[in-house]
């Protein structure tokens, strides 16, 4: 008989310095994340996706060969000037 799987946690760590919510409606909760990509030729670069966590839909993808605060400072400012800061 397969093992069971274990319950899926509660989004908040446990010294309750953080919560993390759950996406109740759209424009609701964003989150971004970086990932790192090499070209065919050996050069890499590096991505920023914005999302809305409740619909899935990529508010934004920015390529860069370095990305910096900055960049992540005017893609967030560049979406609250055309959709308004998540609620």
């Amino acid at each position: 008989m397969p093992s069971r799987q274990p319950k899926k946690g509660r989004l908040r760590l446990n010294d309750g310095s953080c919560v993390r919510l759950r996406p109740q409606y759209r424009h609701h909760v964003w989150s971004y994340d970086f990932v790192h990509c090499r070209t065919d030729e050996g050069k890499v670069f590096r991505t920023l996706n914005i999302l809305d966590e409740f619909s899935r839909e990529c508010l934004t993808i920015r390529v860069r060969r370095k990305l910096k605060s900055t960049d992540v400072i005017d893609a967030l400012t560049d979406l609250f000037i055309l959709r308004g800061p998540p609620a």
